[in-house]
């Protein structure tokens, strides 16, 4: 959420800035519009409350006479006062819900456009591997290894879903393990939050109210299913206000995530990209609301999950996200893809986003500055660690060997019980 103050004083800087995500520059006049309104209803309801008070306090002081026209001036009033605090209701619902869809400003550094096509190559690390033998995709080493049930698992769950078995389940825990032991040595609290969400914590972390189509909800239950640990752990300390020596707070969030992926139809719709329910480890960041502090944190997460995709030996590349393809909440985004051999193009694992101040004040998360004893809203940072089973795509394809087995990295070996290879090839 933004501040309405700021943009009160600077709706063109606002509006230009908006612009740049695709918010129509009409919608900031609307929202001012319903500000103003609704600050004179309120001036309006405020008074008559006040006169309607005075007339109350003068009934037991009115002679005999005076009295019935008191007491039926005074109903009159409590009439009026009633439509003026229904329509103000009314209004103050509309702005809170303009004031909702508003997403945060992006950063003046971002590259500017419409959609995917305007991110950015900042970097690459590693060559994507020539082989010497013709490679198989995830799906046909899987099938050799006996490493999947994903024919079973579609009938009994329904399409989008994988079950995987053996050395392959045993790697992807492994995964878990390697990056969160690395958050952990980095300062980072380990923890483990459930995958069930109330619908307050939604709309504080940005999903609602621009992406309900792609969440999960159980009305028997009035309960969501979380797509990440960002979204619990974003709430975890709402409506606290902290002190500056407890920050930055660090959190390594680990939870079974489920998306619906209702704008993916016909998308990756084989194999284990793009399923309904996976394994998330989920960095997480509160900080001072400093914009050199959270760039700090920013580059920090974004250095971490680098060196989570080279402790696993994978070609990357990172991405300048553009302003129309970062979505609401972001203030600056980067994302990191693997190099797929089977597709021969780059993959995302990691999303990597500076959040400013516009999920605390959602959240009504704050902290009292040590220099001027006032409180501030914080500010949240969110990556990827791993999500799985997505990180197994490009890891499988790319360290598989000419007869279907798979070589595992020096750093992920001791996570595996030392093992160097797995799978039974062919």
């Amino acid at each position: 959420m933004l501040d309405v103050k700021y943009i009160i004083d600077n709706p063109q800087q606002v509006k230009d800035s908006l612009a740049k995500k695709g918010f129509a520059p009409e919608n900031v006049d609307r929202l001012l519009s319903t500000y103003f309104e609704m600050n004179k209803l309120k001036t309006a309801s405020q008074g008559l409350a006040e006169e309607k008070n005075k007339l109350s306090a003068s009934i037991k002081n009115a002679s005999p006479e005076e009295r019935p026209n008191i007491i039926a001036k005074s109903k009159t009033l409590g009439e009026e006062l009633k439509k003026q605090q229904e329509k103000l209701s009314a209004v103050e619902e509309d702005f809170e819900l303009q004031m909702l869809r508003m997403p945060n400003y992006p950063s003046p550094d971002c590259p500017v456009g419409p959609d995917e096509s305007g991110n950015v190559v900042i970097r690459k690390v590693g060559t994507p591997r020539k082989f010497d033998f013709t490679p198989r995709d995830h799906i046909e080493l899987m099938e050799i290894n006996d490493w999947s049930e994903m024919e079973r698992i579609a009938k009994v769950s329904g399409s989008r879903t994988y079950a995987i078995k053996n050395d392959l389940a045993q790697l992807e825990l492994a995964m878990h393990m390697m990056v969160l032991d690395k958050l952990r040595a980095n300062g980072f609290t380990v923890i483990t939050v459930p995958s069930l969400s109330k619908e307050k914590p939604l709309y504080g972390q940005g999903y609602l109210p621009f992406s309900r189509d792609e969440i999960y909800y159980m009305p028997a239950d009035d309960i969501y299913l979380s797509g990440t640990a960002e979204l619990i752990l974003n709430s975890l300390r709402a409506d606290e206000i902290l002190q500056e020596n407890e920050l930055p707070i660090l959190y390594a969030g680990f939870s079974p995530c489920f998306r619906r992926e209702a704008g993916a139809a016909g998308k990756d719709t084989r194999g284990l990209v793009r399923v309904h329910q996976f394994m998330k480890t989920e960095q997480f960041v509160i900080c001072k609301n400093d914009l050199a502090e959270s760039e700090k944190w920013h580059q920090k997460l974004l250095a971490i999950s680098e060196e989570v995709l080279q402790d696993l030996e994978l070609p990357y590349q990172v991405l300048d996200i553009c302003t129309g393809d970062m979505g609401a909440p972001k203030y600056r985004q980067y994302d990191l893809e693997a190099w797929v051999p089977s597709q021969n193009c780059y993959r995302e694992t990691h999303s990597c986003s500076n959040i400013t101040d516009w999920q605390a004040r959602r959240t009504n998360l704050r902290y009292r500055a040590n220099a001027d004893g006032k409180v501030r809203y914080v500010h949240t940072l969110n990556n990827t660690g791993i999500a799985t089973p997505r990180a197994l795509v490009p890891f499988i394809e790319n360290h598989q060997n000419a007869d279907g087995t798979v070589n595992i990295p020096v750093k992920l070996q001791p996570y595996l019980g030392g093992k160097k290879i797995i799978g039974k090839g062919k």
